[in-house]
């Protein structure tokens, strides 16, 4: 069992502080939000967390409900809410073309996202960073969260790539007409 993980055994971020709990992203409606590599609450595959925990780093596929009429584009958010820090942290942010229905195992990557995807900065550099909680803190949940726009999250291009995580959050401007999220949980 790892010694700092163990130290920091009670310290986590909190479901409460997730993207899906900001006033600004609450929503009339809800989408469907899938995965055929885990269910929701299920354990996330090893191939699939970050490769200091052993994994392959490889997004899962993901697949989703039609969002409603008037959606300018989705966000997704990925986030670990027992991080041991004040806020989950950030393990993907990426916006989504509306009519993208489903991202292939990889899509999220920095290098070749699949079509209609923009990878944004997360907690850490850019692309999809798998699960690797610190040994011996315990089991993680890994909230994928998916959010239909009514318009755009940010009207410069640059300023969105450039822009950290929780700064993009905060920007989201118009209302969200649904949202969506699946959880999967990671332990090592």
């Amino acid at each position: 069992m790892g010694v700092v993980g163990t130290l920091l055994k009670n310290r986590r971020a909190g479901e409460e502080k997730l993207a899906w709990n900001l006033p600004k992203l609450s929503a009339p409606e809800t989408l469907t939000l899938t995965s055929d590599a885990f269910g929701d609450g299920e354990a996330i595959p090893a191939e699939y967390a970050g490769k200091r925990a052993g994994g392959r780093n490889l997004s899962p596929r993901l697949s989703w409900s039609v969002p409603p009429a008037g959606t300018a584009e989705l966000l997704l958010v990925v986030e670990d809410a027992d991080a041991p820090m004040p806020r989950p942290f950030v393990h993907c942010l990426a916006l989504i073309e509306p009519q993208v229905r489903e991202l292939p195992p990889g899509g999220l990557t920095a290098r070749n996202p699949a079509a209609g995807v923009r990878v944004l900065r997360s907690g850490m550099g850019r692309g999809y960073l798998g699960p690797e909680p610190i040994k011996g803190h315990g089991p993680h949940r890994y909230t994928f969260q998916l959010f239909a726009l009514a318009t755009a999250a940010a009207d410069d291009g640059a300023a969105a790539e450039q822009a950290r995580p929780r700064a993009l959050l905060s920007a989201v401007g118009g209302p969200v007409l649904a949202k969506g999220r699946l959880t999967g949980r990671y332990e090592r």
